[in-house]
Parts: C-alpha cells; structure tokens; sequence
C-alpha cells in the first residue's frame, strides 16, 4: 500500500535511562547529547545534563519521517495494549464546523501520548496529532488581523477506549488549540514552532516563551522577585540591558552586572567575583560553577567548578567566557547548593552507606479560572558525586524518597508536600505573570502563553531548617519524568494517576473558552445587580450578547452587542412573547448559536424562543413543569420507575389560588406546613404555618401586598401570585448546582445553607464545598439529576433545592437556570469551574469539559446581610468591606443596589464570605469580621448560623 505521508522526517529519539559520572572540568558532549542535555550544574549530584539517547536511523526513504513517526506511535500505542492505529485517510472527513473542537498536537507522536488517549475518552475525535508540517497550513486570520489560523489536512485523531484514526480533512479542519513540542533540542522543533506562531488561537507555548524558560537567569530572577522563593546565589554577567529581563530591582540571590563591552573589563569582573565569592549569600557554600546561561547553552556541559576559595581561578573562568558572550547570553556564577544531609535510619546491612543526592521534579499547569495546579511530582536520587539528570535515573515518589532521607514522621513528609505544591504553584504563577507583561512578538504570538510548566527543587538545609531551593524551569523535560513515573505505577498495578487526565482537562478547557469567542447569544433577561458578572464574563469570553429585557433603560444597554427592548413581564403570556421576540429578532437580521436565560423570570420564554428559533435547549414543557412549583411534585410522584423512583423524592403539596383551596389543602397536607408563592424566588412569602389558621392569615397578607411584577419585581410575579403549602422537611438544606447535557451529568457541586430564623426561610449563611461525607453528597446529586431527567430537563446547567434527613434527599424545588446568589461566583473560586461558560457551551451544542474529579482549592463560608438588620451597620463598613475584598481577604456578592423589600417580604442585600485553607478557619474568619463590624448581634446569630458547618 502507498504511504499516506508526506516527504519530511524529523528525527525521533525514545528516552533510554542511564547514569554518567562527572568531572571537576566536564566535556562537550555530542551533537546526540547537547539534544537532550539540561542547562544546571547546581550541586554536587546535581546537573540537568540528560543522558543522549539511542540514535534512529533516518528513513532514507521517507525524508520527511512522518513514515517513522506514525511507526513510533503504533508502537507506543503496542506498549499500551492499545490497538493500531486505523488508516482512514482515503475518506476524506467533512463537516467540520465554528461548533466542533479541534486540539492540534504537534510534533512528537510519544510526548503527549497519555494526554492524547486522556483527551479522546472524554471528547472523542477532539484530540488531533499533526507528525508533519505538511499535515497542516497556516492563512491569515479573518478574525485577528496579523494573526494565522491552522488548518490541519492530516492528523491523528483519538476516540474513546484508546482507538486512534489517521484521517484527512476536507475541507481543512481549523484547529481551537494548539500544543507541541518546542523546546530547544527537539528534532521536529524547527517546523513545531513555526507552524505555532502568531496564531489566532490559544497556544500552550511557543519557541520565543521556551527560550525564556530555559534561560536560568531569566527564571531565576522571576522566581526569586515574584514568587520569592529562594534560588542559589547566583552572579550574572550579561552585555547591554537585555530586554527580556525584568526591570524590577535585583532579587535576593541575584546579583546582575551589565556590560557594555566584555573587553577589558577584568578588574570590574575580580572586584565582583572578589565580593561575591566573600558575601554573606556564599556563607553556607563551599563550591561555585562558571557557566554560559542562555537557551543556546542548553546542555553544552560548558562549565566550570572551583573551591569558593579559588578567586583567582573564577575571575579568570568568568573572564574566558566573557570573551564569547552573545548579546542574549550570559554567563552566571552561581553557588553549589548541597542537597541537605538528615540523620538517616540505622541501615539494614554494616556496608558503608554513600552519600546521595536528591532532585525533585515538579509539573504544574494553568489550570481551572487560569489558576495554577500541581500534576504531579517525582523524584531522582543518585549518588552525590555523580548528576542526577533527567533521563538518567528512574523517578520515584516524593513521600518514599523522603522516608529515605530521613523524614521519617508521616506529618513532617504531609508539611513538605505542602510547602512543595504551594512553591511550585507561586512559581508557575509569577512566570505567567511575567509573560503577560512581554508583547505578543516576545511571547510568539497575542494567545501564546504557558500552559504547562516543569520546576526543579532542591531539598537544602538553610540555617539548620530544610528549605526548597528553585533551581530551574523546563517545557517539556520534567513532562517525560512525570509521565515515566506514571507508566511505571500502573506497571505494578497502581491505579491509573490523575497527570493524563489534568492536562488533558486544561487542554480541552482552552479549547473550549476559545470555542466560544465570537459566538452570538441571545440573552432573554438581564436581572439585576446581582447579575452583572454576566456582562463581565461575556466580555472575558469574547461572547456577542443580544439582550432581549423588558426595562428600555436597563443599565446592561450599554453592554452588549444589540438591545432589544421588549415587554415580557407578564410572562402567561409567553408563547405570545416568544412569537414577537423570534420576530423582532429576526427583523434586526440576528442568527444568534444559541439562546438561554440565567434571570429566573425568563426560562420559560427562552425556551420557546429556543423551539422556535431551532436551537438547543430543553422543551419548554419541561421547564414549565420545573418552574411551577406544585406542578414539579405532583408530576414526580407520577414518576415510579427506577430504584429508587423519582416520586421517592417528592413532597406532598397542593395548590392555593383561593382560601377554599386552603380548606382542602390542610386535609391533605399534614402540618407543620410550609406557604409560599407558586413561582416565587429568593425566599420571598415563605413561611412555616403551623394550622389552617395561620395559613389563612398568610395567604391573605400575601395576596394582598404582592399582586403583580410591580409590587416586587423580580420573584416571579409575572407569573401571577398564586401560592402551595407543602409538607415541612426537616433536615438539613443544600444546593446542588448541576450541568446535564444530553441526559447526561457533566459535573455537579454540592454546597450547605445554614438554619434560617423561622417562621421565615430566608437564607442567612452558606459554605462551599459541603460538609458531607462524599456518600450524602452522592445522594443528594443523585436524587437532584433524577429530578431533573424525570421532568425533562436533558440540556443545562439547573439549580436543586434540598432537604437532607435521616430517610434521605427530599425536593424542595427545582430551579430550571444556573444557581443564583453567590453561587457561580463561589463554585468557581473553590472549584474552578463556570457556570456561566458551562450554560453557554451546552446551549451551543458543545459537551462542556469540567473537572472530573473537583478538588476544591480551599473554603468558603457566607453570611446574608438585610436592610433591615444591617443597613445602618453596613453604611459606613461597607467601603471597609470592599477595601478588604481588594486585598482578597473576603468575597462581596452585591445582590441588589439598595435594600429590597420590607418586613416578611424582604430579600437579602449583600453576600460576605471569607475563604481558608479549612472550613473551621473560613468560619472562624467569617464570625471575627461580622463581630467586628457589627455584623453579628443577637438578633442575628452569626456564630448559631455557622454552627451547622462542622
């Protein structure tokens, strides 16, 4: 058969593990050796030099190497037990369009092997690896003026259960992100990072931002300024200013010294070796190496090592390498940091023990909401005199080569780990931050940034204390250590590790933020104040917001792409407004993707807007059910299949448009009851009653006071005033936030309300994630989702009310929209994920991508301020209170602009939270603020409404 592949081969290494000792001068390795040496001779044990690897014949044939690469994969993919790739190719693919992902994987067919696997079970056919440059082309942009777009003709494309496809595309399939293998020394790199620049899609890296990684002075400055973690003491000597360095003043550790011209400069060069060699920072250290620092200097084993006491023999070190030095080079003088040396277990035979050496191998990448995550991390342990290189030693975990150093005590160990995470997650943070502040030019382009990220640590005695020294920065070595451990865990039967999955989650995630941008919404409902992080993540997301609302001076006029001012309040009129709104949008000439409603007014009128407009979304029969309230249980107690069956969860209820109706109600509903409106929200009327009588006395007062949307805008009125007594559950109370697409659970997350002051229900405090062991919670998701399925709610993001007791998950109601309150604002900071994109992605027809597996980064607890109870408190605390939120110390959620309602009809004005690493400290700083400013008082309890939170 004729090979499927274009001429060009770049040539492929397979790593091979191996030691190599050292010398006090060491020499210039190989071309095959300078491919996968490290820049770092740092300590005695420790030197980023890899081992060169076994040489691969070129295909004399196959110039190209394609031919090869694909060889290389299909034998990968044999190690995995996973079956050949299939040779689609002579059916050419169509029908590829602005809503399909395409994750384009340039160059190596083995570097992101896992990723790719991970990536095609969850979005099968997303995954797409390119092993040739002209698999793909690059046209100008017609979305980025100076920009590229990649159009890929060829790639590898996986699918779920391991399978993989080689596929051509016509016509050209446009790729939504792109990954590769840029770093210096990769034999594909040159086409990789040409192919990768200046593109209008995100880019996880690029040859310009790999560069700066590989540069040790760079790094090391960023390190030691922004994320003030300690570096070996290093003295650099570089030529003119060096614009790629940070113009900040020199960090701890770091002395820098320009030059206009390294000629003649000796005395300037021994004064300052002279000073270095005798300063404070060289104190503990009795060795220093002269290297080049540059990324061209990548494993060149160009370097030096000399006694501190030798100045003589440094200056004149650091002098030859002046000699040579380039305009984007340097060349450092930095000290030998000794790993550090504990007292170790007695030894299992009298044979002498040696000393070793330990580097610890980090890999972080920008995860959820661009926040950084710890993947993974191994280590290497060698002999002390000898470098320990990545690809030179088989990697082990951190906690077992701890136990061999001598960290004996399982908390001691649980604290490094700690301090290890929070170090390389700074780190990871403050050289994100440094790449925002370079051009796109100097980035590589105006969407490349890193998305994964290696550092290397040094475990050190400082002071008689063990401290993590940063030593250094990789794209894509630490990768291949982490993946390497990875393989050999499962190997020997450990269950699969959660790096495959994390990067291929960050991955998709950029992907599908990028999907989006430029997509046109119609947005029925603008809500109110505490709405207005719509307008913001609709810009952050680049969404085109067509706002249909019903208040023609609506401040969010202002903020979208088109108003369209329409009446829609008297919402039992819907279908006749849904024919008017397709109307009026089809007048102004919109085709919007997608159509949805986060105001919860309005959900039903998008869904007819939705069936008439042919875009996805759930019926509106269904979202009627979910939006009347006695509607949603009666229904459910109709639902008896399944084990349990739906109508397990349902609460008996009946409708009151009438006091007649409260008659039969209380021979139906046992008491104590709960009243409140039939389509009401935020808590507004509901009240425990505890006979007919006192359900009488309410219902009265409510249908007098709230008679229509004028009399309390924003509760449902619209929808009339009629009201349901229900059964009281007792039990506690929680949210369940949940994102179903196509019938099926995306992600879900379970938050605690605390007791409300009866007889009203009005919410007072709150915490994120719960405090539920994981089994009530799976109850909870569980009887929430069949609610959900059973009314006919297949596609959205839904908010579910209820009770949990002894029996189990009751329903107290179904809210057919995403969470209100703090809600997406809270899930997002403990959990990365955004409702906001979630709804938006699941409308547009696109699976979304959330966490797996969440892992909450930390704690949130809340507390609802009143009018009532805190207006004149808050008057003067809360710029105090915004000052405070400016410095990440609490969290405001504005919920209306001034106070809204009075007496039983009141809602809440404003959410404050306060965040911990636990829920006792998030707590404990929540009460401490609400006590000092007046928050908390006998009339309301704030430590009795956190006392639920244990």
């Amino acid at each position: 058969m004729a090979s499927p592949f274009s001429p060009y081969q770049p040539q492929l290494r397979s790593p091979q593990l191996s030691m190599e000792q050292t010398s006090r001068e060491q020499q210039v390795p190989s071309p095959e050796e300078q491919a996968w040496a490290g820049p770092e001779a740092l300590c005695p044990g420790w030197l980023e030099d890899e081992v060169p690897d076994g040489d691969i014949p070129e295909d004399a044939g196959d110039p190209d190497s394609a031919t090869h690469a694909y060889k290389e994969l299909q034998s990968a993919l044999q190690q995995e037990g996973l079956p050949r790739t299939l040779d689609r190719s002579a059916e050419p693919r169509t029908g590829f369009g602005p809503l399909d992902m395409t994750v384009c994987i340039l160059g190596s067919p083995t570097a992101f092997l896992p990723v790719l696997l991970e990536g095609g079970t969850r979005c099968p056919g997303a995954m797409v690896l390119c092993l040739s440059p002209a698999w793909a082309s690059r046209v100008p942009s017609e979305t980025s003026p100076g920009s590229w777009s990649l159009l890929l003709s060829r790639g590898v494309s996986f699918e779920a259960g391991g399978h993989s496809a080689l596929e051509t595309f016509a016509p050209p399939r446009r790729a939504n992100y792109v990954m590769g293998t840029f770093g210096p020394g990769c034999a594909e790199g040159d086409w990789v990072g040409e192919l990768a620049r200046d593109l209008d899609c995100p880019t996880g890296g690029s040859v310009p931002l790999v560069r700066r990684l590989e540069d040790p002075l760079v790094t090391r400055w960023v390190l030691a300024a922004h994320a003030n973690l300690p570096v070996p003491p290093t003295l650099a000597f570089i030529l003119g200013t060096r614009g790629d360095l940070p113009a900040d003043p020199e960090p701890p550790g770091v002395r820098l010294v320009r030059l206009e011209d390294p000629q003649g400069q000796e005395d300037l060069v021994r004064e300052e070796v002279g000073a270095f060699l005798g300063g404070t920072a060289m104190e503990p250290y009795s060795q220093v190496s002269v290297r080049p620092a540059g990324w061209r200097w990548r494993g060149t084993g160009a370097r030096s090592t000399h006694g501190k006491e030798e100045g003589a023999a440094v200056a004149q070190a650091v002098g030859a390498r002046l000699r040579a030095l380039r305009e984007d080079d340097g060349v450092l003088l930095e000290a030998l940091v000794p790993t550090a040396r504990l007292p170790a277990p007695p030894p299992r035979s009298p044979a002498p023990r040696l000393p070793v050496a330990l580097r610890i191998c980090t890999l972080v990448c920008r995860s959820w909401g661009d926040q950084p995550q710890l993947c993974q991390v191994t280590c290497g342990v060698g002999r002390a005199e000898a470098p320990v290189r990545h690809g030179a030693a088989l990697p082990q975990g951190l906690d077992s080569s701890l136990q061999q150093w001598g960290v004996v005590a399982p908390g001691q160990r649980q604290a490094l780990a700690t301090r290890l995470r929070v170090a390389a997650e700074a780190a990871m943070a403050a050289l994100v931050a440094a790449e925002a502040e370079l051009s796109p030019q100097q980035r590589g382009g105006a969407r490349a940034r890193t998305d994964i990220l290696g550092v290397d640590f040094l475990l050190a005695c400082v002071d008689d204390a063990l401290e993590l020294v940063a030593l250094s920065t990789n794209s894509q070595r630490c990768l291949e250590t982490c993946l390497l451990a990875e393989a050999m865990g499962q190997a020997v039967g450990q269950p699969p590790g959660d790096l495959p999955r994390l990067l291929a989650e960050a991955l998709l995630h950029r992907a599908q933020c990028h999907l989006v941008e430029g997509k046109d919404i119609l947005l029925i409902g603008a809500g109110g104040v505490s709405k207005s992080f719509v307008w913001e993540a609709a810009r952050d997301y680049g969404l085109k917001i067509h706002l249909v609302e019903s208040d023609p001076e609506h401040f969010a006029a202002e903020l979208v792409e088109t108003f369209l001012p329409y009446d829609s309040r008297e919402h039992r009129r819907d279908e006749e407004h849904a024919e008017r709104v397709t109307e009026l949008v089809r007048s102004r000439g919109l085709r919007p993707h997608a159509c949805l409603s986060y105001w919860d007014d309005c959900v039903v009128l998008a869904a007819l807007v939705c069936q008439r407009l042919g875009l996805r979304g759930s019926p509106p029969a269904a979202v009627r059910v979910a939006k009347q309230k006695s509607r949603t249980h009666q229904h459910l107690q109709r639902c008896r299949g399944g084990r349990p069956p739906p109508a397990a969860f349902a609460v008996p209820c009946r409708r009151l448009r009438s006091h007649g109706d409260v008659e039969r109600a209380a021979g139906a509903v046992p008491f104590p009851a709960v009243a409140k409106l039939e389509f009401g929200a935020g808590g507004v009327g509901v009240k425990l009653v505890e006979n007919a009588g006192q359900c009488h006395a309410h219902a009265a007062r409510l249908w007098r006071d709230l008679r229509d949307d004028a009399d309390h805008p924003g509760i449902g009125l619209g929808w009339g005033n009629a009201m349901l007594l229900m059964e009281y559950v007792p039990g506690t109370e929680h949210d369940v936030d949940l994102v179903v697409f196509d019938g099926r659970l995306a992600g879900a997350w379970v938050s605690d309300n605390g007791p409300t002051r009866l007889p009203a229900f009005l919410e007072t405090a709150a915490c994120l994630p719960s405090c539920l062991p994981a089994d009530r919670q799976a109850q909870l998701v569980r009887a929430a989702l069949q609610c959900c399925l059973a009314c006919g709610l297949r596609d959205g993001v839904f908010n579910v009310e209820l009770k949990l007791g002894p029996g189990g998950p009751r329903l107290l109601e179904i809210n057919p929209r995403m969470g209100g309150f703090y809600l997406r604002d809270w899930i997002r900071e403990v959990y990365g994920a955004d409702l906001l994109l979630a709804a938006v992605l699941v409308a547009l027809g696109s699976p979304p991508v959330l966490p797996a597996r969440p892992v909450a980064r930390g704690h949130l607890a809340g507390v609802m301020c009143l009018g009532s109870e805190h207006g004149p408190v808050l008057s003067g605390g809360l710029e105090a209170l915004r000052v405070l939120q400016n410095r990440g110390l609490v969290r405001l959620n504005r919920l209306f602009e001034e106070t809204a309602g009075d007496g039983e009809y009141e809602e809440p004005w404003l959410s404050v939270a306060c965040g911990g690493e636990t829920r006792r400290e998030a707590c404990l700083r929540l009460l401490g603020l609400c006590q000092a400013l007046g928050i908390d008082s006998p009339r309301y309890p704030v430590e009795h409404f956190l006392s639920h939170f244990k």
